[in-house]
């Protein structure tokens, strides 16, 4: 019996681990679907206007430098990113360069996403597998002179961009041990995973963001609408919001005066701090109110 037992379970032995191997790509998967909701990937690579495949590209973004179009990013082989590999996927992430070593324009935030955590950049990809393959073609950008000379690139690169891991920085003092640990978690969704700044952040006449102005907000953002202050400031900003207004909007778009979110903050939270947890919305909250206050008046977009 004894004999028959190591048998039969030297015989299943690897089926086990195949289920195991099983389990363990579907919880990357599903985590990969929450990593791909807070980082916004929809809205950027979905023509929703033109009823374009999910994340088969066309969306176009206008910025101050001209139209950006999103890429495909559907596994199709020959215009997503079907033929890319793990490495490939993380190398754009990180470091902002195609697998053919060709820098990509800062509209891609990849000065946020270069501080993305390696497992969420692999649950990601585990998730992006699943999408429907389109052979929708991409589009070239239409840019105004002369960002649409590539060369720049590099040259902005050196200026601007440096990668490397996330660090949060040193948390307030006033805050306790479990408080800490959830500011830790709202600086990375603000500051990395949700690249908060790279709307509400004021830019410069070359496309870099103002860091002393850190989500100051900025009067000529994405769809050319004005983007608001979002740091603690009484005035000009939401110094006078509490933790439970700012989860609140994050969560259905209401701000504290009963007003809703339109345009593209319309979107965000729609398709990505809408479907985040609560625990990650206080997160979010607890971080922003910890920012220092920054008095920059801006116009309010429309709602």
């Amino acid at each position: 019996m004894l004999r028959r037992g190591l048998l039969l379970a030297i015989l299943f032995l690897p089926f086990a681990g195949v289920a195991a191997q099983g389990a363990a790509d579907e919880a990357a998967i599903r985590r990969g679907e929450y990593v791909f909701s807070a980082a916004g990937c929809f809205g950027c690579h979905t023509d929703v206007k033109g009823k374009g495949a999910p994340l088969a590209g066309g969306r176009r973004l206008k910025t101050p430098f001209g139209d950006f179009l999103g890429p495909n990013i559907t596994p199709d082989p020959d215009h997503g990113i079907g033929g890319w590999t793990l490495v490939d996927f993380t190398r754009a992430l990180r470091e902002g360069v195609s697998p053919g070593g060709d820098p990509y324009y800062p509209a891609f935030p990849y000065t946020s996403f270069s501080r993305m955590n390696e497992a969420d950049i692999a649950d990601l990809w585990a998730w992006l597998q699943t999408v429907e393959p389109a052979d929708t073609e991409n589009r070239e950008h239409e840019l105004g002179f002369p960002y649409g000379w590539r060369r720049l690139i590099g040259i902005w690169r050196t200026l601007y961009f440096a990668p490397g891991d996330f660090d949060a920085g040193d948390p307030p003092a006033s805050l306790g041990e479990e408080d800490r640990e959830t500011w830790e978690r709202g600086a990375y969704l603000v500051r990395v995973l949700g690249h908060c700044g790279e709307c509400h952040t004021p830019r410069g006449w070359l496309g870099a963001s103002d860091s002393s102005l850190f989500l100051g907000g900025s009067t000529a953002g994405a769809e050319g609408a004005p983007v608001p202050n979002i740091t603690p400031d009484d005035a000009t900003g939401i110094g006078r919001w509490s933790l439970a207004d700012i989860e609140g909007y994050l969560e259905i778009g209401m701000d504290p005066d009963g007003d809703f979110a339109g345009g593209a903050m319309g979107e965000v939270i729609e398709n990505t701090t809408g479907k985040l947890t609560p625990e990650d919305r206080r997160a979010i909250a607890l971080f922003l109110k910890s920012l220092p206050a920054v008095e920059r008046k801006v116009a309010r977009p429309a709602g």
